[in-house]
Order: C-alpha cells, then sequence, then structure tokens
C-alpha cells in the first residue's frame, strides 16, 4: 500500500512538473518551439526532434501552432500539446524504424501521422522496406482535414501519394484490421478501457501508447489520486505475453462514437 501511493506520488510529481516546463517551450516558428521543447528535455530524443522539425505544426494546428499547449481544431476534437507528441514518439521510439507498420488512432488533423510517418520512411534510401503509417478517425470531416493537411508540404503529399499515409475513416476503438499487425500502435483519445482488440492487432513484438480512463479501474496506481486519465504503455513481447504500464497522468478528449450532427 504505502509503495503502491508513493509511486503515485512520484508519477503526480512528474506530471506537474512536464505542465510547467511546457509553458517556456512555445516559440514564435515551428523550429524555435522544438529546439525549445529539446533544451527543456520534454524532447530528448535526436530522431523525434528531427521529425517534428520536418513537420511544420501550422498547416495542423490553425490558431497557436507554435504554443506548446493543446488547440482546437473543430468538431470537438483537439490538437495535443507538441510536448504530448514528442512523449508518444519516444515511448514508441523502438518500434518506429524504416519498414514499420504504424496505427494513429484518433489522427484528428493529422500532425502526428505526419511525424510518426518521418520517423519510419528515409526520404534519401531507396524505398526497399515498405513502411506505412495509416490514420483512424471516427469523424470523416477530420479525416478530409488531415489529408488536405498533408498535401501543404512537398513531403506530405510524397507520403499520401506513394501511399505510405493513409486516413480512414473508421471506429478507433475497433483499431484498423485490414493493416495489422502493427509495430506500435498511438491512440490520442482517451479510451474507457484497454480494448483486447487494439492489443490482438499489434505485432509481437509491439508497443501501444494509449491514454485510458482509469476512473473505476482499481488498481494500485490510482491510489491516492481517485482515478482519472492515465497513458498506459502496452507491450506485447515476442512470445506473445502482454506486459502493460501506468506512466503518467493525462487529460485528452475521449474516444467515443462520432458526435452527432
Amino acid at each position: 500500500m504505502i509503495q503502491s501511493y508513493l509511486k503515485a506520488t512520484v508519477l503526480r510529481k512528474a506530471t506537474l512538473k512536464y505542465i510547467s516546463m511546457a509553458w517556456y517551450c512555445s516559440g514564435s516558428t515551428n523550429a524555435e518551439l522544438v529546439e525549445n521543447l529539446f533544451r527543456t528535455g520534454l524532447v530528448k530524443n535526436e530522431r523525434v526532434k528531427k521529425a517534428m522539425l520536418g513537420v511544420d505544426r501550422a498547416h495542423y494546428a490553425p490558431l497557436r501552432p507554435y504554443s506548446d499547449s493543446p488547440q482546437p481544431i473543430g468538431h470537438r476534437a483537439t490538437i495535443s500539446a507538441p510536448h504530448m507528441h514528442g512523449h508518444a514518439c519516444e515511448y514508441l521510439i523502438d518500434f518506429l524504424k524504416p519498414g514499420s507498420q504504424v496505427l494513429d488512432i484518433g489522427s484528428g488533423s493529422g500532425y502526428l501521422t505526419h511525424v510518426l510517418a518521418n520517423l519510419v520512411t528515409d526520404p534519401s534510401a531507396t524505398d526497399v522496406l515498405d513502411s506505412h503509417v495509416i490514420g483512424v478517425d471516427h469523424i470523416p470531416e477530420l479525416v478530409e482535414l488531415a489529408h488536405n493537411n498533408m498535401r501543404k508540404s512537398d513531403e506530405g503529399r510524397s507520403l499520401l501519394d506513394s501511399g505510405k499515409v493513409k486516413f480512414i475513416t473508421a471506429d478507433g476503438r475497433l483499431g484498423w484490421k485490414d493493416g495489422a499487425p502493427y509495430d506500435a500502435i498511438h491512440v490520442g483519445a482517451a479510451a474507457k478501457k484497454l480494448h483486447p482488440v487494439l492489443i490482438e492487432q499489434l505485432r509481437a513484438p509491439g508497443r501501444m501508447f494509449i491514454p485510458v480512463d482509469t476512473e473505476s479501474d482499481g488498481s494500485a496506481l490510482s491510489l491516492g489520486f481517485g482515478g482519472g486519465q492515465y497513458i498506459w504503455v502496452v507491450d506485447k513481447k515476442e512470445d506473445g505475453s502482454v506486459h502493460k504500464e501506468k506512466v503518467f497522468q493525462v487529460s485528452y478528449v475521449p474516444l467515443t462514437d462520432a458526435p452527432r450532427k
């Protein structure tokens, strides 16, 4: 009991530290934003830094693109703060390599889908390895928005035209079976539970980064917090066994049905 409470306290302090640091990371350009994230340690991995530098957030976040904060993108959806996208990539980085198959659930305006594509493709190399990133959203207008946003840059157009990036309208809670198995799955909205079908679509080995609403899950790490949303890192080992770890507290829009019109 005491150990669980202490671990929960450490997680909470780390979360508050990230939030306070994030205020200092905004910039006037995409390069300044990413450099600030790297300088403060919110982004540590050089590959992730390079991938984020290669995607101008102004193409995907129309209001304050270089602010390290969530931004509305319409249809009651948001684009996450840049430091959260950096964290997601860094937790998945060992599974984001040339040739990897990636599923981005809740792809929204398409920003992270583009960053993930940068991490699994090498434009300077011949296309020997067949990498794919599939963005899934249940709101057709956002799928269209993501597609149009990627076409704002030469690199984005190339990824779409080559078929290395696809955006699909579907229920993210069911994943996308046609592209499975995936080396990495990112979920950009809070699930009510760890959906078994998503774990099934992971390759062995593979990893999923998913926010889950743990309000009533009864797990030890919820003690002292009263539940809430947490990022879970789910590893499917080479032998097919599954390891789950709750890593830090977050606040995401829910992974639900599309809003009624």
